[in-house]
């Protein structure tokens, strides 16, 4: 059946009490009543409403004081007040005291029911707000960091450590290692996570918009700027500046981060006015930050101040043992992403992806995955699903127009393919490839073939 909108009436009119509840259940609501506030209260306690309707001027317990009652038990239940002495000032007050409507005596229904599905509509849009702010939080918190090896173990407690607190983070790793994952992780694993989470690449805007960006700009600034615009940091106060690419933040801008860093305040481009923000800036970066020093790009004491606690992401060839979990999870995700039935991989697939060396990190097998199960047209991934180059890395300089190169690869391939169809025998392997065995050994030491890759 149908889920129906349940509405408590409150009213010490049983004229009145009867009228509207009689109506609303017309309507198709299930609705109950009560006499007093009291006797509301105790309803309110036992059993669960979506809505109040109830009356301001009542004995002892007024609709103000209900109301009052109801949001010190769930805050989120709408509660609309009726009265017969309408007022300006009463229906502010009532506002302010945390009520979603406010009606006069004599009722009219169609406006008491225009006002109860505004109010339907308003607690759905609230209650589906908070369902996806919480699955945000689920799929950003510490626990959606997958990794099972003892660095990824290591990473995951120093930012259990951190999250809590106010400390600047500096996040460093490879490309692809996941610096914004873990950005992620420390917001909504915070006090702030309710705030907003800015991000900036500083390595993707140009220098001359960067400022802008950072800082906002006033109107008449610059040409161009036509309007008033908030920067990234007045976005992000109250709660998380997460800053990608730190190291290839213009010298002239890190002087003003670094202020902005000790003094929590700063000046929109083209005016003298210090804005105050509370904000907490987590940076990370790929490149060498000590060098970048030495080398005059990056001031010593802005790094100073973003490298409180460093968190260093190893690259994914150092964490194999995250490899199995991780393909598991993107295999998964996509498949269902995708609408796809995905029952796994073969043995022979699954063993290619885990020799593989990822210099692309976390986000080149993802996309691995990813491609894998949009291209696939069966329901387990097979080697012919994954690229030339991943199920031979020798394969990669064929991606070029070198003719040399491309046939090499080839070669190298086969050779490989005809020494395991032979167990390594090389007498065999050369038959397989239709060439003479002294041939085979003259491509075997050519190619660098290891001794134990074939047996003569």
């Amino acid at each position: 059946m149908p889920y129906r909108f349940r509405i408590l009436v409150v009213d010490d009119e049983p004229a009145q009490r009867e009228l509207v509840s009689g109506f609303l259940k017309k309507q198709a609501f299930e609705v109950a009543v009560a006499g007093s506030g009291e006797m509301a209260l105790d309803l309110f306690r036992q059993e669960p409403f979506d809505l109040i309707l109830t009356d301001q001027k009542m004995s002892k317990m007024s609709g103000l004081d209900l109301l009052q009652a109801v949001r010190a038990i769930n805050p989120e239940t709408p509660v609309i007040l009726m009265t017969a002495f309408g007022s300006i000032e009463a229906a502010v007050g009532a506002i302010h005291g945390g009520a979603t409507d406010y009606l006069t005596k004599p009722l009219n229904l169609d406006e008491l029911l225009f006002r109860i599905r505004q109010a339907i509509d308003r607690h759905r849009l609230f209650a589906e707000n908070r369902e996806l702010r919480e699955a945000l939080q689920s799929r950003h918190r510490i626990e959606g960091i997958i990794g099972e090896s003892g660095p990824m173990l290591d990473v995951v407690s120093l930012v259990r450590r951190v999250a809590p607190s106010e400390a600047t983070v500096l996040i460093r790793g490879d490309s692809g290692t996941g610096k914004e994952l873990i950005a992620k992780a420390i917001h909504f694993s915070s006090s702030r996570a309710s705030g907003p989470l800015v991000k900036v690449n500083c390595a993707a805007l140009p220098e001359t918009l960067l400022e802008s960006e950072l800082f906002g700009h006033e109107k008449g600034a610059f040409t161009g700027a036509l309007t008033t615009r908030q920067g990234r940091f007045e976005l992000a106060d109250g709660g998380t500046l997460f800053l990608d690419e730190i190291g290839d933040l213009p010298l002239h801008l890190q002087a003003k981060l670094l202020r902005v860093l000790q003094e929590r305040e700063f000046e929109r481009v083209g005016s003298s006015r210090p804005i105050r923000v509370n904000v907490r800036i987590l940076a990370a970066s790929h490149r060498p930050l000590e060098a970048l020093i030495k080398a005059g790009q990056l001031r010593e004491d802005l790094y100073y101040r973003l490298n409180v606690v460093t968190i260093s992401l190893p690259p994914l060839r150092d964490r194999r043992s995250d490899l199995p979990p991780l393909i598991d999870h993107f295999l998964s995700l996509f498949a269902e992403k995708n609408g796809k039935t995905i029952r796994g991989l073969t043995h022979e697939a699954r063993n290619i992806l885990l020799r593989y060396d990822y210099p692309g990190n976390v986000r080149e097998l993802e996309n691995l995955i990813e491609r894998a199960v949009v291209l696939t047209r069966d329901d387990v991934i097979g080697r012919n699903d994954l690229p030339l180059t991943v199920q031979d890395p020798d394969l990669k300089d064929e991606t070029g127009t070198n003719l040399t190169a491309t046939v090499e690869g080839v070669e190298r391939r086969m050779i490989r393919e005809a020494l395991a169809r032979s167990d390594g025998v090389q007498t065999r392997a050369a038959d397989l490839l239709g060439i003479s065995e002294r041939a085979l050994r003259y491509k075997l030491i050519k190619y660098g073939f290891r001794q134990e890759d074939s047996e003569s």
